[in-house]
């Protein structure tokens, strides 16, 4: 249970990270949902490449860990595709 409830602490940290950078980049992307340990976002295209570069640090850094946090992207037309 302390795992689990910390995953999901970190999750929602993760959430206002990428919120925060999305609003304060001026960038289009809004987050959607939160699906266990993954966010989904609305993406416009041409926003593609720089969130691949921005996202993951906002992730990677929204707790301070002794241990590394890993984060993957995916991208598709649909939740399945970004699988």
């Amino acid at each position: 249970a302390p795992m689990q409830g910390t995953a999901a602490d970190i999750i929602k940290l993760a959430m206002l990270a990428v919120d925060k950078g999305l609003r304060e980049g001026g960038l289009a992307a809004r987050v959607v949902m939160q699906v266990h340990d993954e966010l989904v976002l609305e993406v416009p295209d041409e926003e593609i490449d720089t969130l691949r570069q921005r996202i993951d640090g906002w992730m990677r850094n929204a707790a301070e860990l002794a241990v590394p946090l890993d984060v993957g992207l995916g991208f598709g037309d649909n939740w399945d595709e970004a699988h």
